[in-house]
C-alpha cells in the first residue's frame, strides 16, 4: 500500500487520472464478465436443439428447450417461434421484427465497449503527457541550477518524469486486450445469432411453402 502511495505522490496529477482510468475499466470489466455469463446458456446449445425440433414440427416441444433460457440465441429463437405460433406477421414483418430485437439485444452486449476503448486509447497519451511535463521540469531545475547542477537531481527528475509513461502502458495494454477480447465475444455473437434467425426464417418459409403444396394437392 505504501508504494502504491509513493507512486501516486511521485507521478502526480497524471498518474491519479490514470490510477482512475484503471478503477472504471475494472468495473466494466468486470461488469462485462458478469453480463457474458449469462452466455452460458447458448453454450448448451439449446438455440440449436430447439430449431431441429422446430424443423421437425415439434414446436412445443422446440419452445420447453428455449423457456426460461437467458441467452440471447435462445431467447431470439423463443420468440421467432412464439411469432410464428400467432400468425399475426407475414414474412417480411417477421423478419424486421426479428432482426429488430436481436439488434436490441447484441447493442446491450456490446454496451460500454467504447469507454474501454478510449481508456486504451488515451492511457499511454496522458503518460506520454506527463513524462515530457516531468522533463519539462526537471530541465527547467537544471537551468536553474547552473553550474551546480547535480547529475543525480537530473537522473531522479528523469526516472519520476518516466514513471506515468510505464504507468500509462500498464493500464492500457490490459485494458486493449481485454476489449479485444470482449468485442470478439460480441461479433462471435452476433454471427450466431444471424445464423440462427436465417435458419428459422427459412425452416418457416420451408413449412409454409410445404402447407400450400399440399393444400394445391388436395384440392386439385
Amino acid at each position: 500500500m505504501a508504494a502504491l502511495g509513493d507512486l501516486l505522490v511521485l507521478g502526480g496529477p497524471v498518474v491519479w487520472i490514470l490510477s482512475l482510468f484503471s478503477l472504471v475499466a475494472l468495473t466494466i470489466i468486470l461488469a462485462k464478465l458478469c453480463q457474458f455469463w449469462t452466455l452460458r446458456d447458448d453454450r448448451s446449445r439449446a438455440a440449436e436443439h430447439a430449431l431441429a425440433h422446430f424443423a421437425q414440427g415439434e414446436r412445443a416441444q422446440a419452445l420447453l428447450l428455449t423457456k426460461g433460457q437467458r441467452g440471447p440465441r435462445s431467447q431470439l429463437v423463443a420468440q421467432g417461434i412464439g411469432l410464428i405460433e400467432t400468425g399475426k406477421l407475414d414474412a417480411g414483418a417477421l423478419r424486421q421484427e426479428l432482426l429488430r430485437q436481436a439488434r436490441l439485444r447484441l447493442l446491450a452486449l456490446a454496451s460500454f465497449l467504447r469507454p474501454l476503448e478510449v481508456i486504451a486509447t488515451l492511457a499511454p497519451l496522458l503518460g506520454l503527457l506527463g513524462t515530457v511535463l516531468g522533463m519539462i521540469e526537471a530541465f527547467q531545475a537544471m537551468e536553474a541550477a547552473g553550474a551546480q547542477v547535480n547529475p543525480a537531481v537530473l537522473s531522479g527528475g528523469i526516472w519520476k518524469a518516466l514513471l506515468t509513461t510505464a504507468v500509462g502502458l500498464a493500464v492500457a495494454i490490459p485494458v486493449s486486450l481485454a476489449h479485444s477480447w470482449l468485442e470478439r465475444r460480441v461479433e462471435n455473437q452476433a454471427a450466431l445469432v444471424q445464423n440462427d434467425l436465417e435458419h428459422l426464417l427459412s425452416l418457416h418459409a420451408g413449412a409454409a411453402q410445404s402447407a400450400e403444396q399440399h393444400r394445391s394437392a388436395k384440392y386439385a
